[in-house]
């Protein structure tokens, strides 16, 4: 199949918002897939499709992408071709290796043609957004297949991997399918949450009473352990054992011979207190810990144990299960409550312990893996800054002929400059990408074909999460999960916060 198909495809999904318009059109370029019996092929479109690349990172930024040579004319490049250079990208190593894969990455873009160039860049640079979302995915999968959605979403869960799933639906049907089953060594999608604005907001969706959990300003593990062997996988699902032997050496102190388990890895101080996100986040990229922080593990939830499934009981048995096996200094702190005043101390005694949050989670519900279930809600406080914009993007899809993706900047003031902190194109409504499209207009003194620089006059107050240290920006902070509340017309630029209060995030 050629990339023109997908990239085309990608273009459709982008431009229209409606649910089964996008589920009807990957499902028609799945079909194309899955005529030619080609179980790569398959797999690789849905992951390209979901925005991923099935080496996920192959060595290859957003700067690298900046300047590409002119697009060809026809379309000569198949998706096993582009799939088969973007591993040989990956596994460019050694000395002159940045310039080899500079010269593969010119290769491969000198034989797209402008619209397979536009789906590359924004692949490779991780801003490739058409509300290809999971669920739409799976849905579109069972649509080419002829296999239940249900069956489907199953498979992908035990799985933890729908490409896979999609490949074996295309080229082996329901009985390929009946072939995923939760096993232990194996990681499955976990459990997302959705968000509460409050406590209050929390009880009264789950009905009253809930399970509330202290959420760890840590790092989400799922653990599984067969005899004597553990394996311990990121949210992602990487495999990251040799990295945490704190959490190994926890899981072989419990009583079981086998089990599946989620888990909060974290780097706590001498007062208990959490270090920030950044230090926890150093042992994941470290293939030795050296002499980073040590690890504590906490873990939350229980799916197998010793030969029993327990994904469909509801949370209060499978915690009851968790409970048998785990001591309690090893498990994430709880509580059951139905009070909202009780509900909301438990929350003001996580933050002060340097915690994220709380998690409201339902007694009844099962561990719905993979999915973003209603039976789990979060609850945490939202951080805001007031940042000037020094940069937008175009946008692609239904955000074509927009300009989108701000690039956020601090004020120093040792400089009278601005720091930039990363980008987000999170929470603007069709209203505001009208406005900024017009506004940023007004404000450019630069532009390279995909970025606009504008003067340093926009602010504009952000929501987010967190702040980490990065290498990636001139400030080595950056922002987590930003998103866009508003522009501040009532603010000047001299009124936006400094990178020095950004940094006060860290401690």
């Amino acid at each position: 199949m050629l990339l023109a198909d997908v990239a085309a495809a990608s273009a459709d999904i982008a431009g229209t918002s409606a649910r089964l318009t996008k589920i009807d059109r990957i499902a028609a370029v799945l079909a194309v897939s899955a005529a030619e019996a080609d179980a790569r092929t398959v797999a690789v479109t849905v992951s390209w499709l979901s925005g991923e690349l099935p080496q996920r990172q192959i060595g290859v930024g957003w700067a690298a992408l900046r300047s590409l040579p002119p697009p060809a004319e026809i379309p000569s490049l198949t998706v096993t071709g582009v799939d088969a250079a973007f591993s040989e990208i990956k596994n460019t190593a050694g000395k002159g290796s940045q310039a080899q894969r500079a010269e593969l990455v010119r290769g491969l873009f000198a034989t797209a043609t402008e619209t397979e160039q536009t789906f590359l860049r924004r692949l490779l640079g991780g801003e490739l957004r058409q509300g290809a979302l999971a669920g739409v995915m799976a849905d579109a999968v069972a649509r080419a297949s002829g296999i239940p959605a249900a069956e489907v979403r199953r498979a992908a869960m035990l799985a933890g991997d729908l490409p896979a799933v999609a490949a074996a639906a295309a080229t082996g049907g329901r009985e390929a399918l009946a072939e995923f089953q939760l096993q232990v060594g194996r990681p499955v999608g976990p459990m997302l949450a959705q968000t509460a604005t409050a406590v209050e907001d929390a009880l009264e969706r789950l009905g009253g009473t809930v399970i509330l959990e202290a959420k760890l300003d840590g790092a989400r593990v799922q653990i599984h352990r067969k005899g004597s062997e553990v394996s311990v996988f990121t949210r992602s699902l990487d495999d990251v054992t040799i990295r945490l032997p704190e959490v190994v050496a926890a899981t072989l102190a419990l009583p079981a011979t086998d089990l599946i388990a989620d888990a909060e890895a974290i780097a706590l101080r001498p007062d208990n207190r959490p270090h920030p996100f950044q230090v926890t986040a150093a042992r994941f990229g470290r293939k030795t810990p050296n002499d980073l922080e040590p690890l504590s593990v906490f873990f939350f939830d229980l799916l197998h144990v010793d030969g029993r499934d327990l994904l469909d009981l509801p949370t209060d048995q499978r915690l009851a299960a968790l409970d048998a096996l785990v001591p309690h200094d090893r498990r994430v702190d709880r509580v059951v409550t139905s009070d909202t005043a009780v509900a909301q101390e438990f929350l003001d005694r996580t933050l002060a312990a340097g915690h994220e949050g709380v998690m409201a989670k339902s007694p009844a519900a099962p561990y719905e893996a993979g999915r973003r279930g209603a039976g789990w809600l979060k609850v945490k406080p939202v951080h805001t800054l007031d940042l000037v914009v020094l940069a937008v993007e175009r946008g692609s899809g239904r955000r074509t002929g927009k300009l989108s993706n701000i690039h956020l900047g601090a004020r120093d003031p040792d400089t009278g400059g601005y720091v930039m902190l990363g980008k987000t194109f999170k929470g603007m409504t069709d209203a505001m990408l009208a406005w900024q499209t017009e506004r940023f207009r007004e404000l450019q003194v630069g532009d390279d074909g995909w970025v606009v620089t504008v003067r340093p006059e926009q602010v504009v107050e952000i929501a987010f999460d967190g702040v980490q240290r990065s290498s990636r920006y001139p400030g080595g902070v950056a922002l987590r999960f930003a998103r866009v509340l508003r522009y501040r017309d009532d603010k000047t630029p001299d009124e936006a916060d400094t990178i020095d209060t950004v940094r006060a995030f860290l401690t």
